[in-house]
Formats: C-alpha cells, structure tokens, sequence
C-alpha cells in the first residue's frame, strides 16, 4: 500500500432492505449493508482484500481514503437480491486509453483471484446463507456461466465455456478484456445497457465476492 490517503468516489444504490457502496475507480470493490452507512462501513473493512487485487493488477493501493459519495440512487429489485445492478450517471463518463486498460487489469486480477482460490478450496464448503450454500463446484460453474451472460452484453457473441474447458474459458475472457480495454465516450456497450465502467465493475465483482465467499466458507474445513 502506499501512504498517501486517496480520494475514494463511492457511487450508492439504495433499496429498501440492502444498500450496495461500490469504489467507482476500483472496479469490483462493492459491498453492501441495509443502510448507507453499513454498507461503505463494509465497502471499507474489505480494503485489505481489495489490496491484494490491486496488486495482483500491478497497481498501487492506498492505506487510506478519504470517503466521498459521489452519486446516489434508488435501487431495485435487483440490489434486494443482492446485486449491484444500477447503471449511475458517473458510469456513463467517457474512459480513456490508459484508464480502460487499467479496468481491464482488475477485471483480470479478479478472475485471477477467483481461480487460485477455487484451486485451494475443498470440493465441499461450510453451509451458510452466502451464496445459496453452492459448493466449490458448483460456484465455479455458476461464476463460468454468469461470465458467458456477461460476455452478451458487451455484443460478445462467443460459445458457454464447459467449467472444465479451460481453453474455452480463458478464450472468452480474453474477448472480453479485449472490448474492456478499448476507449470509450460512455456509450452503451453494443447498443446494449452497459457501459464500460458498469461492465468492468460488474464482473469483476461477481468473481470477487464468490471468491471471498469461497474463503469464508472454506475456514477450517480440509483440503
């Protein structure tokens, strides 16, 4: 980390019963609470699980922040469910060469984070209410699937990878960071809903919260 206190543009979508926080320049840092204030308070506590994405990215993370929310809207149906699923005015800001390639990075990193921690997971987790208590196999499978959908709405017309296809997997992730990296004005992706920043944030962090799931419910369980 480094020692100097960033700012740190947190976009809010607020529902009745949960509120997500989400880190607008660190895609794939969101967490939610049932109130605004629960949810940057755990937006903040994950900062050290965020870091070592960030790093993973090669990219410099901060020890501290200073905290500015930076846009605020009502959610739906799709944040009660658990989901950060509102497009903000601020993701519909324009993304340059170097900023777009830097999403592309964390967008990388998570699913680098996904995959080690997968591989150390045990084939069954602890049961819990995260996650509807899928085990590893099965989460794998659903994060595979989930990329796919993902991959359509940024106009990416490629083949549902196998869970064991590797092959396949990484080809269509790397069609996908192919479109992330690209400039962009803000625009709908592929006449379609996301936006570039939305997109990024999105998957990135789908992978990374079945990820710390995954760790969470693998603590003290076997190999």
């Amino acid at each position: 980390m480094s020692s100097k206190a960033e700012r740190l543009a947190i976009v809010i979508e607020a529902a009745p019963k949960k509120t997500f926080a989400s880190a607008l320049d660190w895609p794939g840092w969101s967490r939610s609470g049932k109130t605004q204030d629960a949810a940057v308070e755990a937006l903040l506590s994950y900062a050290p699980r965020f870091e070592a994405v960030a790093r993973e990215a090669g990219l410099t993370f901060p020890t501290s922040f200073d905290v500015e929310i930076v846009d605020r809207d009502d959610g739906g149906s799709g944040t009660e469910f658990g989901v950060p699923s509102r497009i903000h005015d601020a993701d519909r800001r324009a993304v340059d060469a170097a900023e777009a390639d830097r999403h592309a990075r964390i967008v990388a990193a998570a699913w680098t984070t996904f995959d080690r921690v997968a591989a150390g997971a045990p084939a069954e987790l602890r049961k819990g209410p995260r996650g509807g208590g899928r085990d590893r196999d099965k989460m794998v499978a659903h994060v595979i699937e989930a990329d796919w959908y993902y991959a359509r709405e940024l106009g990416l017309k490629v083949r549902q990878p196998a869970p064991s296809d590797r092959t396949a997997i990484e080809s269509s992730r790397a069609a996908v960071l192919e479109v992330l990296r690209r400039p962009s004005d803000g625009a709908p992706l592929a006449d379609h809903k996301w936006t570039a920043r939305y997109a990024a944030r999105r998957i990135a962090w789908h992978a990374l919260d079945h990820a710390w799931e995954m760790e969470d419910r693998s603590e003290g369980q076997g190999p």
